[in-house]
């Protein structure tokens, strides 16, 4: 009973930011059925200053953006750039790091079963499994500011801006303003987006210039539009290929159907200002990304996260695969994470209880990402805004894409970052029928729907007050729209004092059986033989000695994740 209680406690606390949203719309629930003019001397005054302003429609998506870039950098104090912490996230600044000395990929490094680790190519070429979008961001920030998580910073506000102008291509304006707002304060401040190395902005950003240049499209067709619905689907492919597979099928679809409708010179003039100029952009593109898949690959038409995959991974992406054999892993760690934990839930997920339960798990992680308390109250008007032909079509293509997720092994909330603007798209509606809708014969919706806003902001509030607490626990799953976690503190410490010895430093690692494999540390810069430390793996004597004598010229150091603290101490030879 004891652990019944401890177990209930410790979630309690963990998912209080829920309980507590879920406490205040209910409490803002009663205030607006206890008196329909409540807030109303303030609300009015600030609802008319804020259409004005939404008028003006390039100055609001700019100062959106700037709003969420000002708004996070006011933070630092509170909430530091975080040390990388998941294999992800090391996998990325790998990239960066390529991209940033001038090059797409490294050459196989000598001694490399040292420096195999998760997500990360040793052969062919030495590179990041993944494609190529985030890492450029990431690169981009390390270049102009030395910093890559400054990269992180300018997508997170760009895709908030896109947001509001997205959202203008099919709502009104101040509605669209309102949706930036929204998007500033869920996810611009908190969350792994922000604070982390992963991205999702960036898959955000070519999901909003897709849908947002759909609407354009079709109202009136014209060169720029097109070309930013190619953009969109080109950072897409280069972020999240499967899911913006999906959402760019179905966006195609449509485009499809209005072209048809065409006749004549009109059909023509929409196939010159729409189709042409896209397939130029897209082609420029499928080629630069089969030159880079040459350059890590050997092959223009394997993809790095192909060939790793196929590595190191039996457990396959789709529900409906079978596994590969398991290969011979070179280190229990990776043998850990591949076949212990990767194979024991893709085979879980084709069971069908374990496929209900995948199911349920993506839906939860979806719903605490996007939506919470304060948005699930205007999707209660999901069944009349069906009837709404300005967001059927949204909801059309939301419905395509969640098919599309629901046949995925693996669910985290970036996969489904290319809806981002769908979601805020679909919420605000509900807001807007909300703010109408009548109970009993009285206005009961309109204090509701301006309560969200504030509630989103008081969950701010609390949220930044939360910070230095010691008892705040945000959970590691699923992540939450809140979630912030400080990284491998550990390991970055470890790392900076390695950098202020003199000279070059080897770092052999050596992990207790009951690792946490999520939390490796063995990742190294681009150009391992020239970086100050270099993270290796400790293998059988005879490699270690192998490994030694090669970088004969470094001191080398022992290095213990698991104990506590960290043990760094000189290492002696076997």
């Amino acid at each position: 009973m004891a652990q019944v209680i401890a177990w209930l406690l410790a979630n309690v606390i963990r998912y209080s930011f829920y309980l507590i949203e879920l406490l205040g719309l209910l409490i803002l629930v009663k205030l607006a059925f206890s008196s329909t003019d409540w807030g109303r001397q303030w609300f009015v005054p600030a609802e008319r200053a804020f259409h004005n302003f939404a008028r003006q429609r390039k100055l609001a998506v700019v100062c959106t953006g700037l709003a969420a870039l000002a708004a996070r950098a006011a933070l630092l104090p509170v909430l530091p750039i975080r040390a990388p912490v998941i294999t992800d996230e090391f996998s990325y600044l790998v990239a960066a790091d390529t991209f940033a000395s001038g090059r797409l990929a490294n050459p196989t490094p000598p001694m490399w079963a040292h420096f195999e680790t998760m997500h990360v190519l040793q052969r062919p070429a030495y590179a990041s499994m993944y494609h190529v979008a985030q890492g450029m961001v990431l690169a981009a920030g390390k270049l102009v500011t030395g910093q890559e998580w400054a990269g992180v910073l300018v997508s997170v506000s760009m895709m908030c801006a896109l947001v509001c102008w997205m959202l203008q291509g099919w709502l009104p304006p101040q509605w669209a303003l309102l949706g930036g707002v929204l998007a500033v304060l869920r996810l611009s401040l908190f969350g792994y987006w922000i604070d982390s190395y992963w991205g999702g902005a960036v898959p955000a950003i070519g999901g909003l210039l897709v849908l947002g240049a759909l609407p354009r499209i079709i109202r009136n067709a014209n060169v720029r539009d097109s070309l930013l619905m190619a953009c969109g689907m080109v950072v897409l492919a280069n972020s999240r290929p499967y899911e913006g597979f999906v959402l760019c099928l179905s966006v195609c679809i449509l485009l499809l159907i209005w072209i048809s409708k065409k006749r004549g010179g009109a059909l023509k003039t929409a196939l010159r200002r729409t189709l042409a100029p896209a397939l130029v952009v897209l082609a420029l593109a499928g080629t630069g990304m089969a030159y880079y898949y040459w350059r890590v690959t050997g092959n223009a038409f394997r993809m790095p996260y192909q060939v790793d995959r196929d590595q190191y991974a039996p457990a396959r992406i789709f529900l409906w695969e079978r596994p590969n054999p398991i290969p011979a892993y070179r280190n229990e760690q990776m043998r850990d994470f591949y076949v212990g934990w990767e194979l024991a839930r893709f085979e879980e997920a084709k069971t069908p209880l374990g496929l209900v339960k995948n199911t349920a798990g993506k839906a939860i992680a979806f719903w605490m990402f996007f939506i919470g308390p304060a948005f699930t109250l205007p999707l209660l008007f999901l069944p009349w805004m069906w009837k709404d032909r300005r967001v059927r079509p949204l909801m059309t293509i939301g419905g395509i894409f969640l098919v599309g997720l629901s046949v995925n092994t693996w669910f985290y909330p970036h996969y489904a970052a290319p809806i981002t603007g769908l979601v805020y798209a679909i919420v605000l509606q509900g807001l807007r029928h909300l703010r109408v809708w009548r109970w009993h014969g009285l206005s009961a919706g309109l204090p509701l729907a301006r309560s969200v806003p504030v509630l989103c902001l008081l969950m701010v509030l609390l949220r930044i007050c939360a910070q230095p607490l010691s008892f705040y626990m945000p959970p590691d799953w699923p992540m939450t729209w809140y979630y912030t976690r400080p990284g491998n503190t550990e390991r970055a410490r470890i790392e900076t004092r390695l950098e202020q010895e003199p000279g070059l430093q080897l770092v052999l690692v050596r992990y207790k059986p009951n690792h946490n494999f999520f939390e490796e540390w063995v990742y190294n810069r681009a150009d391992i033989a020239t970086a100050k430390v270099v993270w290796a793996r400790e293998l059988d004597d005879a490699s270690n000695r192998a490994l030694i004598h090669y970088f004969h010229s470094r001191r080398v150091w022992l290095v213990e994740p698991d104990t506590m603290p960290a043990r760094v101490v000189p290492y002696l030879n076997p």
